[in-house]
């Protein structure tokens, strides 16, 4: 556990430290984004998709662990930014009772 969680930090360090905050924001609004398509058909605004996406991507990060799935990248961190914020958006619906599926 405590492995993975180191690995998980490296892997979001170098994103984080090689591409700059302008780049964690551009892809948290693309997975936020992706999440609202796939889950809804719409986005929730800019600012919401961005949280959802950056957020996502923990989750999304955390998820890969667990399932051993490891890489690094843009792709990669597209796929779990997207996968967590999925899950997010999931869950809010479950605890909104929203039915706009």
């Amino acid at each position: 556990m405590l492995a993975a969680h180191v690995l998980l930090q490296r892997i979001y360090g170098m994103w984080f430290e090689s591409h700059g905050i302008v780049s964690w924001l551009i892809l948290g609004l693309i997975a936020g984004w992706l999440a609202g398509k796939i889950e809804r058909g719409r986005g929730f605004g800019c600012v919401a998709d961005i949280v959802l996406g950056l957020v996502g991507s923990f989750i999304g990060g955390w998820v890969f662990t667990k399932l051993g799935i490891f890489g690094g990248g843009f792709w990669y961190s597209l796929a779990a930014a997207t996968l967590g914020a999925v899950i997010l958006v999931s869950i809010a619906h479950l605890f909104a009772g929203d039915s706009h599926h």
